[in-house]
């Protein structure tokens, strides 16, 4: 899988899941709320803050015509044009806020959804752009934000594979490879019964890129899940209250959540490792507390060892017990007290002779 960079963090295998805080409309028109948003996020373990570049104008019309209309879900009963001219982060905060966002440590980045946005954003030097789910079929648009050479991450909402593939195609046509693909369902909140996400998997395979999840479930455990399943970038939408009254609060995350869910991220990161069958200190330790062979009833000398006075018990005093059958038959080479750990010098090897080396190396 190709690796590639946003700032200073690299993106791959191997490497840290990359955590992004979407900021959309939960600044609720105060540019102060929004650098609290900055400063909250990076407090919380998030690696980056998206925003989102457009205005009304330039996303929709302003029109009450039936297709206009928002039906159903958290914005039903409004126009686009109402509900973007209210979410929009105005185009003259941004420089700002990518400048305190790096100055605490925060990359910041932005979605475009025209081409004077994109060219806006060029001008700020953001170090990667963001194509929208709504936005994957605008190939005109994907063509003109991979031209900048930045990386592109695409959300897959909606989207069917041969609709991916188009974007996919439009952006390595265009010279750039560093393309990262999101899993997404578009609804506000989407279901965790509908995120399926081995796709995750799949996506990766398919398009040999880095993959993520652009998650408006509700709590982090699809998240978390999807970081099991090899997601280089998780997205979730930040708040810093949901009793806020904006857009986009009633699926966004407060900042204990988001942070928890970063916890819980890196602790699964290091749990899943690296492929590897090294003991650790605490098993090296605890290898003496496995099975071996004791002598379980008084034994004379010349006595056959049988299945009722040889028993494979713990602790790992004697023989592996995987020696059992080597040494039933044989008879004793010396009188034997109950509860001896057995070792070869008990054993005169009357059913099968094995080798010293073997021998010595069957003894714990």
């Amino acid at each position: 899988m190709r690796e590639i960079n946003i700032a200073d963090k690299a993106i791959g295998q191997g490497r840290p899941c990359f955590v992004v805080a979407e900021m959309s409309a939960n600044h609720n028109g105060s540019y102060e709320r929004a650098v609290e948003i900055l400063h909250a996020a990076k407090e919380c373990g998030a690696d980056a803050v998206k925003l989102q570049t457009y205005t009304a104008d330039t996303i929709t019309l302003k029109s009450t015509e039936k297709h206009f209309q928002i039906e159903g879900g958290p914005w039903s009963g409004q126009t686009l044009y109402e509900l973007y001219e209210e979410a929009s982060t105005p185009w003259e905060w941004q420089p700002a806020l990518k400048k305190e966002a790096e100055r605490i440590g925060l990359i910041l980045f932005s979605s475009p959804f025209d081409t004077k946005a994109v060219d806006f954003l060029a001008r700020m030097d953001v170090p990667a752009y963001k194509i929208a789910s709504f936005e994957l079929v605008d190939l005109g648009l994907i063509q003109y934000v991979a031209k900048k050479g930045k990386p592109v991450i695409m959300s897959t909402g909606m989207a069917s594979l041969a609709e991916i593939e188009e974007a996919v195609r439009e952006v390595k046509d265009a010279g750039n490879e560093n393309i990262v693909l999101l899993r997404c369902v578009s609804a506000y909140p989407a279901s965790s019964e509908d995120m399926n996400l081995v796709t995750i998997r799949h996506l990766e395979s398919l398009f040999d890129c880095a993959v993520g999840l652009s998650d408006h479930t509700l709590g982090d455990e699809v998240a978390i899940a999807a970081a099991t399943l090899g997601a280089r970038m998780i997205e979730k939408h930040f708040t810093l209250s949901r009793r806020d009254d904006g857009p986009d609060t009633a699926f966004s995350m407060e900042p204990s959540e988001f942070e928890n869910m970063v916890r819980k991220i890196r602790l699964v990161e290091k749990a899943i490792g690296k492929v590897s069958y090294e003991l650790t200190e605490e098993e090296q330790r605890n290898r003496k507390l496995r099975r071996s062979l004791f002598v379980v009833e008084d034994m004379k000398r010349g006595e056959t060892f049988s299945s009722e006075n040889v028993k494979s018990l713990r602790p790992a005093a004697g023989l592996k017990p995987n020696l059992l059958k080597e040494v039933l038959g044989s008879v004793a080479a010396m009188d034997i007290e109950a509860g001896t750990p057995l070792k070869w010098e008990h054993v005169l090897r009357a059913k099968k002779i094995i080798s010293d080396g073997s021998r010595e190396g069957d003894e714990l």
